[in-house]
């Protein structure tokens, strides 16, 4: 090779470019793609979820899918979209739930475990439920409709298929109904 030689090219990353499953094989060697890109973006303190994660991907997958009417094709990149997309929605689920595990001697069938009550938690508890009714009774119906349907885990795209609304509708009213929430509760004291 001389100086003045052009480096050599270097060959492109492998993108791959899946195409739209059409025998139990091809979602097989699918599931298996996304379980990798799954297993590539979850962190590891949400492991035991992942199995959830490659559903909601697969789930996306087959949605976008039928949305093309079959004539789609799914890159790698797709696939790390909707697994990242779906991983961020499971935090937020996790987070919105604080779901615990239960100890591992429950799980293996030692016995049912009694939770341990918490009379200052509970009433804590209690007493954020009521004001967050009561701040929602002094919402608009559209708005109170909407923020009580994101509030349960229904998506902005969800709320907006529920109630037969645009997605654009659905966006105003979810996140001008959750300031309002947010100023009513702060008003009382209630940070969130």
């Amino acid at each position: 090779m001389n100086a003045q030689d052009p480096p050599p090219e270097r060959p492109a990353p492998d993108v791959g470019v899946l195409h739209s499953p059409r025998t139990e094989d091809d979602y097989g060697r699918l599931r298996a793609d996304v379980a990798r890109v799954v297993a590539h973006v979850c962190p590891a303190w949400l492991a035991s979820r992942s199995d959830d994660l490659v559903q909601a991907v697969l789930m996306r997958v087959v949605a976008a899918q039928k949305q093309h009417e079959g004539a789609g094709e799914f890159s790698t990149f797709y696939l790390r979209k909707a697994a990242h997309s779906a991983l961020v929605d499971e935090i937020r689920r996790w987070r919105r739930r604080q779901e615990v595990a239960l100890p591992a001697a429950a799980e293996e069938g030692g016995g049912p475990v009694a939770a341990q009550p918490d009379p200052e938690r509970d009433s804590a508890g209690r007493q954020l439920g009521r004001a967050i009714r009561d701040c929602l009774k002094t919402l608009v119906r559209p708005r109170r409709l909407a923020v009580v349907l994101n509030l349960q885990g229904h998506s902005v795209p969800e709320v907006a298929q529920l109630l037969r609304w645009s997605p654009k509708r659905a966006e105003n009213l979810v996140y001008r109904g959750l300031a309002d929430l947010r100023g009513c509760l702060e008003r009382r004291g209630i940070v969130p």
